[in-house]
């Protein structure tokens, strides 16, 4: 099963996070189907990109959101920290 799910990206302590689509299974850093967008927490304010066409189309083949992506899913402006 699919699952759209944050990957993480980016130095130590410095963490930034991709959107990705991948396995259920897969480990959370590793491979993935497609990249969805990203996630940047340490942007004042945090930088947030998605491409929702892209999304739509991996719900429509049955692909799952994390909780956290979707909550970032359902917002229609940028998460604050």
């Amino acid at each position: 099963m699919l699952t759209i799910r944050l990957a993480r990206t980016g130095a130590k302590k410095k963490g930034s996070f991709r959107i990705v689509v991948a396995e259920r299974e897969r480990a959370r850093d590793g491979r993935f189907v497609e990249i969805l967008g990203h996630f940047n927490p340490r942007r004042n304010p945090p930088e947030w990109v998605v491409k929702r066409e892209r999304v739509e189309y991996w719900l429509g083949r049955g692909a799952r959101p994390s909780e956290t992506v979707l909550s970032f899913l359902k917002r229609k402006t940028p998460p604050q920290s």
